[in-house]
């Protein structure tokens, strides 16, 4: 047994993420390794990845990634599929058998495109279509779990440690101008398939490390508007929230951190810059219910680009770098000296504030 001193006790689960700015394609090698040196910050009850601009054949499709419990499910899947999209690629995904990774799912993916009679007869626009067929699927069809349902891009995620969660699904075969990880340490959520990160929701992906205390008034919240909270985690709530402020209610980027990490009233009384303060004022007042409270540190994925935030306490750690024309975030330093050796303006964001990166236009 090991004595105090000699064991690890990390602020839980671990997060990194690399971006190109020009929108140069990397290697899932890249973020795999990330996950090494931050290997005790989770349990192997969950790790997974993010990928943007992984399918380029395919780019004009939407990439549904499922979890099927039997192959029964999946054609009754497959059939309510069919009454929505065309269907014009099915596959399984690839992985590779490792000691490491066990009881695997059947884990598939359909490029989609919305019928168009469908989006017509509902009056819907595409996002919204999508969006709320993949809440059906993982509210009312047992066994079937859309994890991924974004344009070209994936994510891939099991029961496992990150670093073999990357190796079982073939990552280095993959390149993307920008991936996301992360490797959990689950507290009071169980370690299941569903339940590990990323948690993605069109071409949206959160990775978080830390507890939402707010969890409750938030998921009460954001089901009014047809969300459905089931995947037994209290991460996948943040990623409809992000949903929700950027696409639905039209924010920026900027706008939806001052919402989920907004300052203290105390803070927002002192503001000097007139605009700002009334901004902020506003969106406290308009969005109360969506303030997340407890600690945590997020790193958002979109296409284009990656947002990074801490509560604004920052209880959470979590580092910024960059070298060429690529910016890396990770809770951990170490993580990104692996992904490049020679990093640059190496510094820690303050709590509250968002680290936004963008693809240069057209890039990607």
């Amino acid at each position: 047994m090991k004595k105090e001193g000699e064991v690890r006790i990390p602020s839980g689960c671990a997060i990194a993420a690399v971006i190109s700015k020009e929108g140069h394609k990397m290697s899932g090698e890249i973020i795999t390794n990330a996950m090494k040196p931050m290997h005790d910050r989770s349990n192997g009850l969950g790790g997974g990845f993010a990928a943007y601009g992984i399918y380029p054949s395919y780019k004009e499709f939407y990439a549904l990634h499922l979890f099927f419990d039997s192959r029964a499910t999946r054609k009754e899947c497959e059939a309510f599929l069919k009454e929505y999209f065309e269907i014009v690629q099915s596959e399984i995904i690839p992985t590779r058998k490792i000691p490491e990774i066990t009881d695997e799912p059947i884990i598939w993916r359909y490029f989609v495109a919305p019928l168009k009679s469908m989006l017509f007869n509902l009056q819907q626009d595409e996002k919204e279509y999508v969006a709320r067929i993949t809440m059906k699927i993982n509210t009312d069809m047992k066994g079937a779990y859309v994890f991924s349902s974004g344009k070209n891009m994936g994510a891939f995620k099991a029961v496992g440690f990150p670093e073999d969660v990357g190796h079982f699904y073939k990552l280095e075969e993959y390149e993307g101008y920008s991936w996301t990880a992360h490797g959990r340490y689950p507290t009071n959520t169980p370690g299941w398939w569903g339940g590990a990160h990323p948690f993605t929701l069109l071409d949206y992906s959160i990775v978080h490390n830390g507890e939402i205390s707010s969890y409750d008034a938030n998921r009460r919240f954001i089901e009014m508007f047809g969300y459905k909270c089931n995947l037994l985690t209290d991460t996948e709530v943040i990623t409809y929230i992000m949903d929700y402020l950027v696409r639905v209610q039209g924010l920026t980027l900027t706008e939806a951190a001052d919402v989920i990490a907004a300052p203290f009233w105390s803070t927002i009384a002192r503001e000097k810059d007139e605009a700002r303060k009334q901004r902020l004022t506003y969106l406290r007042t308009v969005f109360p219910s969506l303030l997340i409270t407890g600690p945590f540190s997020i790193i958002l994925g979109y296409t284009g680009g990656i947002m990074a935030l801490n509560d604004r306490l920052k209880l959470r750690s979590m580092v910024v770098g960059e070298k060429a024309d690529r910016i890396y975030i990770a809770s951990e330093e170490a993580s990104i000296r692996t992904m490049e050796p020679d990093a640059e303006n190496i510094w820690s964001p303050a709590g509250g504030e968002p680290v936004i990166v963008n693809v240069k236009e057209g890039a990607f």
